[in-house]
């Protein structure tokens, strides 16, 4: 184990035993890595006692843990969210709007299936998001028509060649044949159907909207989620009903937003303003 041995050579080669919590404070201080590699080490040097030397680890508590630096969202304004998307072309396209319409993680999007999406009510169901948790969410008006008349097109389509689509095998054996039915397709499918888009079709093409549209922020597919959220604080929308949207666990997480909304003019009004 790289971490043990590293940890008993800092140490002068002193066996673990005769080391405390303050030894392992100082090794970890030491390592000029980020805060998940530090966590990584000390999972393994505990390991070491619980595992190995069978050796009592009450003093877990005394050592501090690395922190994750907490960053701000990358957020786009409406009108930039506007010029990358006009920028973007096709299925592409309506997944990037669906990521920024709905909130939506890209994976997220790619793995609807046609029976996930209610035109009529105006609804998203997400199946088994980070956390394996399910969710509903709002589908913009924007988004209904474009996206109805592609899965039109898409049924045609299917109807012509019956794909069949890859299921987990408790669905397979739970609903025979549903991987021979239209609303077990992906609303997003690769090429064949049998699985969906690859999501790295779908970060090239936005990345490259994103340069077109001479946006200088570094943004990602992820910052269509962010700038979703952002919008509807914006737009006084309560961080709960926001939190319920995201799928977020914890209120906190969904309370990163808020400092975002903080910052610049929204809540601050500058001095240099009254020069």
């Amino acid at each position: 184990m790289q971490w043990v041995r590293r940890f008993i050579r800092f140490h002068g080669n002193r066996h673990p035993v005769d080391l405390g919590p303050n030894d392992v404070t100082a090794f970890l201080a030491s390592l000029a890595v980020s805060a998940s590699t530090q966590n990584q080490a000390l999972a393994a040097i505990l390991f070491l006692y619980r595992i190995v030397l069978d050796q009592p680890v009450g003093w877990i508590n005394v050592v501090a843990r690395a922190q994750r630096p907490r960053r701000m969202p990358c957020v786009l304004t409406r009108a930039e969210v506007r010029s990358v998307l006009g920028r973007m072309r096709g299925v592409d396209r309506l997944v990037a709007a669906l990521l920024y319409g709905s909130g939506l993680r890209l994976l997220e999007a790619l793995q609807l299936r046609v029976k996930d999406v209610d035109f009529e009510r105006r609804e998203v169901m997400v199946r088994r998001g980070k956390g394996a948790k399910d969710r509903i969410t709002v589908l913009s008006d924007a988004q209904r028509l474009p996206l109805a008349r592609y899965l039109d097109e898409l049924r045609e389509r299917f109807q012509e060649t019956g794909t069949i689509v890859e299921l987990p095998d408790a669905l397979r054996k739970k609903y025979l044949n549903a991987e021979r039915e239209w609303v077990w397709q992906w609303v997003f499918p690769g090429r064949g159907g049998r699985y969906h888009l690859h999501p790295t079709a779908v970060q090239r093409a936005f990345r490259a909207a994103v340069k077109a549209s001479g946006v200088s922020k570094p943004a990602s597919c992820h910052t269509l989620r962010h700038s979703f959220a952002t919008h509807l604080l914006e737009a006084g929308y309560d961080i709960r009903t926001v939190q319920e949207l995201l799928g977020h666990h914890d209120v906190r997480t969904t309370m990163l937003y808020t400092h975002v909304l903080n910052r610049g003019r929204l809540a601050v009004r500058s001095p240099g303003d009254a020069l």
